[in-house]
């Protein structure tokens, strides 16, 4: 009798063991895909102004998002690394201004809002590649300006490759969207804007 309860102690051990071992292997699978970096493929576009004999096409094209959680995992803070092609075709005119940069928004459906928000925030200082802590707190909404260079009349571009989005303070869902801006001064003033497809950063 002995025997047979230790056997089937044994045996119990075993397969507690084996549950626990499972239940462990869940967990961390688990963790993985919580922490796990998200890729958002966005779709390209292009937007046509023009008056006075200058017209202005704006493209975007190759744009991408990859969103991270934040390191110190307290749901008020995540990253998006962002990536892009804007191009300006100018006719016409001889001067002009592109730039490009995210508009950001906390609790804050943000596909209808233009340009003309308070609390710009420019990136293009620290380059490219650079990297940026961007404060939001719920129903705040701001732009992070990427990049501002001067055009002439042909094609103008400028590129950005995992560009840093860093959101802190917001405790609630998080949005962005890409704006791309085109302003040729003189006696036909144009100036266009063309907006990306607004994603979540979590």
């Amino acid at each position: 009798m002995s025997e047979i309860r230790k056997s089937g102690v044994r045996r119990g051990a075993r397969i507690a063991g084996l549950g626990a071992a499972a239940a462990v292997a869940m967990g961390l699978m688990s963790t993985g895909v919580a922490n796990a970096d998200t890729f958002v493929p966005l779709p390209g576009g292009e937007k046509i102004v023009g008056g006075g004999g200058t017209t202005v096409k704006i493209a975007r094209n190759a744009e991408s998002a990859v969103i991270s959680p934040s390191l110190a995992a307290n749901g008020a803070g995540r990253t998006a690394w962002v990536t892009g092609d804007v191009f300006a075709d100018v006719q016409g005119a001889e001067e002009g201004k592109l730039t490009t940069g995210y508009i950001v928004g906390c609790q804050v459906d943000i596909t209808g809002l233009e340009l003309g928000l308070s609390g710009s925030v420019d990136l293009s200082g620290a380059g490219l590649s650079g990297s940026l802590s961007l404060p939001i707190a719920p129903g705040e909404v701001k732009f992070a300006k990427l990049a501002s260079k001067d055009v002439s009349e042909g094609v103008s571009a400028i590129q950005y490759k995992d560009a840093e989005i860093e959101v802190q303070g917001c405790g609630g869902y998080a949005q962005a969207r890409a704006y791309t801006v085109v302003e040729v001064p003189g006696n036909h003033y144009v100036k266009g804007t063309l907006y990306g497809q607004p994603f979540s950063i979590g």
